[in-house]
């Protein structure tokens, strides 16, 4: 009875342990691996694998021709196998400071790093992420400074005739100190929701460490849901779990415009803000951007500050919308009533980089006043998350 009792014991242990093993996700190998230097070592263990491979945008882009043109994509290297098949990469060179995204290639098929716990959706998309500390991206980085409050809210919008949902951003102290705040409306790209710019955009550490390093006013920034025809994120509204997709009807027709005034009014109403021009900044990234420029063109006395990242610029031709009718004569009073800020931002090698020329060279020609910054590389996450530490400081002085 005795020896019943100890093995017994010894295999309620044994059970623990693998219980708690795969409630935790404990395991041996240790992947990314982030060297002193900044080298980073990756490892996958994937025995009966013939290939492994692994893609991110640590890597050199490759350019891809498509109908739509020319676009570059992260690159693809081998990881070697080594002993208990288990397949590493290390970085040839140190990795520049950053926040970088990665996957594994394994026989063909595209997989996350199970070492790894920290992911990031981008549409349909699921990547590994890690951070290199240093210079621009300490900002992308939880810092000990203080926090600002992200809140998930429903409001109503009658000229969608929906429930719809908003990610908001307030500044640290907001709920205790009774005081205005100007509001930043930020705007997400195609494909994107309300979820884009606080993950991907790591809009909550950039805004907590720039108020904090007094480089930005304190502001409550509104990050909206820009596809009109839904009322929020896959998963989190009244569909259910329906795929994300970037072929959503309502984003770039008019619709979204239309019924801005909604947002603004509902955040007027129910956030201590300062209610005019001058407290009002607008901006967003890709079609975040083409609707940051038609908004506040068609609604001049709303917005004092306005920020193109990576910008669409004009609509498909076959769209007919009063929104988009009279481009120059729209922007004429729009600049007529001198907004405080209009900048302009985009990649050297982005697939828009034509179209914002283009647009440059219309203001230029009437002599409007903007602000032009141009980085490296494309259309990504990386530049736009460049941009908004970048125009955040212009704002509300």
């Amino acid at each position: 009875m005795k020896r019943f009792t100890i093995l017994a014991a010894a295999l309620l242990m044994c059970v623990a342990t693998f219980a708690q093993e795969a409630l935790w996700g404990i395991g041996p190998l240790v992947s990314p691996e982030i060297y002193d230097n900044n080298t980073v070592l990756f490892r996958l263990r994937a025995p009966k694998a013939v290939k492994v491979q692994i893609t991110g945008d640590f890597l050199p882009k490759q350019k891809v021709k498509t109908p739509n043109g020319e676009y570059e994509i992260p690159g693809i290297v081998d990881l070697t196998e080594g002993k208990d098949g288990v397949w590493e990469y290390t970085t040839p060179e140190p990795l520049k400071p950053e926040l970088y995204s990665y996957s594994f290639i394994v026989d063909g098929l595209r997989m996350n790093d199970p070492a790894n716990i920290y992911l990031i959706r981008d549409v349909a998309t699921l990547t590994n992420v890690f951070i290199i500390g240093g210079d621009r991206a300490d900002l992308y980085k939880v810092n000990q400074v203080p926090h600002g409050t992200v809140s998930r809210i429903w409001y109503n919008s009658p000229t969608l005739g929906m429930e719809r949902r908003m990610t908001v951003y307030t500044p640290a102290g907001y709920e205790t100190d009774g005081k205005r705040y100007p509001v930043f409306y930020l705007l997400h790209g195609m494909g994107g929701d309300e979820e884009a710019w606080i993950s991907l955009g790591r809009t909550a550490q950039i805004l907590d460490n720039l108020i904090a390093q007094g480089k930005a006013k304190p502001m409550i920034v509104v990050m909206t849901n820009g596809n009109a025809s839904q009322e929020a994120a896959p998963g989190e509204s009244s569909l259910g779990m329906m795929p994300p997709s970037m072929q959503l009807p309502k984003t770039m027709e008019g619709s979204f415009e239309q019924a801005f005034p909604d947002v603004v009014k509902f955040i007027d109403k129910n956030y201590r803000t300062i209610k005019n021009k001058s407290g009002r900044a607008i901006a967003g990234l890709s079609m975040g951007g083409f609707h940051a420029l038609h908004i506040s063109k068609q609604y001049p006395d709303m917005f004092n500050y306005i920020g193109l990242f990576s910008a669409a610029i004009l609509p498909n031709k076959n769209v007919v919308s009063p929104i988009y009718e009279d481009l120059e004569g729209k922007l004429r009073t729009q600049f007529a009533k001198k907004p405080s800020l209009y900048w302009i931002a985009i990649g050297k090698t982005d697939f828009l980089y034509k179209a914002n020329e283009d647009f440059r060279k219309l203001l230029d020609e009437n002599g409007y006043k903007y602000t032009y910054y141009e980085t490296d590389e494309g259309h990504i996450w990386k530049n736009w998350r460049i941009y908004l530490s970048e125009f955040a400081p212009l704002l509300f002085k």
